[in-house]
């Protein structure tokens, strides 16, 4: 299967690559290097140092004997993407491409509103170059958990049957976005909707959860493989942060009282998810929704998991509670629905000891990267 990646160079775009072309499909990657640009704006770092993308595709070949193609541009551009798609003609188009931080979209103004820019006119491009160049292509889109919100209802897989007033529909789950970048996947997700209703485009939305962990398999085959791991306040996701957190010595901080309840999963995880959705596409005209997480912790039960395999390694650390910079509720009902991908075959990595002990290690290894002054939030939503 010919399948472009987009937003392939970042924490998950780059692992997803490396699998489907270990899989055996023809892999192409497009990236405008963004991240990598607001590490800079940031004065911030990916833990581990990270090769430039022409490195490391060039150690993939040298391994495996397997080209990826890399398209270096920008969704936003139209003309630059339709030229991508001419050329590789894909039978799935993968999209990470998108600012994927809800805190970086708190900034201010501008980053709101680049953030808006960036992901809901890059994916409106790809839904036109698909119907223009590629119609049979399968836009396989990552969505976020936190579209829903924290409804104090059970939270469906993209579709709630409602009954009222006598009569019964089966409806898109209601979405509460809890902030600018959510709000910018709840848009791409109304606008995937609409083309799949009226071009029959085909497209899965994979509402992921918070992704934990840093290597897979075919990182780990060498160091100029490695994958990024963020730390920082702005982009540091909660268990990556806390293991970091616990041995550089600082505490583990969590936001609020630490009821806040979210779904995660392994890396490991989220290129198997990529990988069943393509090999299964959804139908023509089809807007397909798959929550893809295997388990869900509060932000509290977490912490305390960290700290006592810290304690085990040699790091005492303590757990601290921080004003919440966000606006959220922090103690409230979750329960959420994701039978869908392991119908397909997903066999879930679940968080266990181990799994927080191999993430530690890697951490140890690298801990004189870490800038302390930017690993607690200085973004707050009011």
């Amino acid at each position: 299967m010919n399948i472009i990646v987009a937003g392939a160079d970042g924490f998950c775009g780059w692992p997803t690559a490396l699998y489907l072309s270990k899989q055996g499909h023809d892999v192409s990657i497009i990236d405008n290097y963004v991240r990598r640009d607001i590490d800079q704006e940031l004065h911030s770092n990916s833990l581990t140092p990270i090769a430039s993308l022409d490195e490391r595709v060039a150690k993939w070949k040298e391994l495996t004997g397997k080209e990826i193609r890399v398209y270096e541009g920008d969704l936003t551009h139209y003309d630059f993407l339709k030229q991508v798609l001419k050329t590789e003609e894909p039978d799935a188009f993968v999209h990470f491409a998108e600012q994927r931080s809800a805190p970086y979209s708190m900034i201010d103004r501008e980053h709101a509103v680049y953030t808006q820019e960036n992901n809901v006119t890059g994916t409106l491009n790809v839904l036109y170059g698909i119907r223009e160049i590629v119609p049979d292509c399968h836009l396989i889109k990552l969505g976020t958990m936190g579209e829903y919100g924290t409804p104090n209802i059970p939270i469906e897989e993209g579709y709630i049957e409602v009954e009222h007033k006598g009569r019964k529909d089966t409806l898109p789950y209601p979405k509460q976005p809890g902030s600018f970048y959510h709000l910018s996947k709840v848009h791409d997700s109304h606008n995937i909707t609409f083309a799949c209703k009226i071009w029959g485009i085909r497209a899965t939305d994979l509402n992921q959860g918070i992704v934990y962990g840093l290597e897979t398999d075919e990182t780990l085959m060498d160091p100029i493989l490695t994958n990024r791991l963020d730390y920082d306040g702005v982009y540091g996701t909660a268990l990556n942060r806390f293991i970091i957190q616990a041995t550089v010595g600082e505490d583990i901080t969590v936001y609020g009282s630490g009821g806040q309840t979210r779904a995660f999963l392994n890396i490991r995880d989220t290129v198997r998810c990529i990988e069943i959705a393509a090999e299964n596409p959804a139908d023509r005209g089809e807007f397909r929704v798959f929550n893809q997480f295997t388990e869900y912790f509060s932000v509290q039960d977490l912490a305390e998991k960290v700290q006592k395999v810290a304690k085990e390694e040699g790091f005492d650390t303590n757990i601290a509670h921080l004003d919440n910079p966000r606006v959220e509720a922090e103690d409230h009902f979750y329960h959420a629905v994701n039978t869908k991908l392991q119908d397909l075959g997903l066999e879930p990595y679940l968080l266990d000891e181990d799994v927080i002990r191999e993430i530690l290690h890697a951490v140890v290894a690298h801990k004189d990267r870490v800038i302390k002054d930017n690993i607690l939030p200085t973004v707050t939503w009011k």
